[in-house]
């Protein structure tokens, strides 16, 4: 699987986060929970186990492995929030719907096969029945734990721009995972049972990290109209991913001390030093001592801009921020 890239594919080469394509793979990790032993904590811990027809109606949409409807996981525009998610899945012209269904007929048999003919034939019904089914199973599986989801996208996503920036697209994307390259403006996937040369023609290229996917490969999207996309598995993503951000603040303590952890917790995003103070209810001279011994462990970076100095996590500061 190639994605070719021209000068303007590479300037234009963006992360996105997609709530549809976590809960299409969360969806399959209860079909097959023996292939996902990161998630069996989260699964455990499910107030309300997935039974019932919207449960169902998804599974006959994604099955358990191989190809997913297109208009499931379209390319996400940005930070995208589960309620964006929802509204583009409602706004799903019925021709694309019937164009992805249409290929899952061919990948299924016998009843699966035929309930997907019959949401192809009513296509305005089947957009309403999946549109519901997808909400009632988000709220049921995912809703609980997106925060923490949240977290370890957001600090994959800082990571790899971090790094992008230190050492180039390249290098940045040879680390998405061991089946990616990238080289001469090409960058090479290996898929099972796909093989496909993209041209990016200007529209860039989408990389979205997963959790849902850990221990996993990638997965693309190719057709139009989503722009080229690689769903690859997000760092940080242990057996315990699923835990609050409670656990995570007592974690962080025993091993740093309450008001490391804090600020090693609230750096998402650069902060000065009067902004880490605030958020932590230090004086600023302590604040500035305790990023000061963080910078020297290499989990805080800090870089001077104008008058400020702003502080950011580091990736080993990303790693224990995500500590679960």
């Amino acid at each position: 699987m190639e994605f070719r890239l021209g000068s303007s594919d590479i300037s234009a080469v963006r992360f996105g986060i997609s709530p549809g394509h976590e809960l299409v793979h969360a969806v399959r990790t209860i079909l097959r929970p023996q292939s996902a032993p990161l998630h069996w904590g989260w699964f455990r811990n499910l107030q309300s186990k997935p039974v019932g027809e919207p449960f169902r109606l998804m599974s006959v949409i994604c099955g358990v492995d191989g190809y997913l409807p297109d208009f499931l996981t379209a390319t996400p525009s940005g930070d995208m929030t589960p309620g964006e998610e929802a509204e583009r899945l409602r706004q799903v012209p019925a021709e694309r719907l019937q164009f992805d269904l249409q290929k899952m007929v061919l990948r299924s048999t016998g009843a699966r096969q035929q309930e997907i003919r019959d949401l192809i034939a009513a296509p305005d019904r089947a957009r309403t029945m999946i549109v519901g089914a997808w909400q009632e199973v988000w709220d049921a599986l995912l809703a609980p734990v997106w925060p923490q989801m949240l977290r370890l996208l957001r600090a994959d996503v800082a990571v790899r721009a971090r790094r992008s920036s230190d050492a180039g697209l390249a290098e940045m994307a040879g680390t998405l995972h061991s089946t990616v390259t990238w080289a001469d403006e090409i960058v090479r996937v290996q898929m099972r049972k796909h093989e496909e040369v993209v041209d990016c023609g200007g529209t860039g290229l989408v990389l979205v990290p997963s959790v849902m996917m850990a221990a996993r490969g990638c997965a693309v999207l190719t057709e139009h109209p989503a722009q080229p996309t690689i769903f690859y598995p997000a760092h940080g993503v242990s057996e315990t991913w699923h835990r609050d951000g409670a656990d995570a603040l007592a974690a962080l303590t025993a091993l740093l001390g309450a008001a490391r952890a804090r600020l090693v917790l609230e750096l998402q995003q650069p902060l000065s030093t009067s902004e880490c103070a605030r958020l932590t209810d230090l004086a600023v001279s302590t604040a500035s001592h305790h990023l000061t011994v963080l910078r020297d462990a290499g989990l805080v970076d800090s870089r001077r801009n104008g008058v400020r100095v702003l502080h950011t996590r580091t990736p080993l500061g990303e790693a224990l921020a995500g500590v679960r």
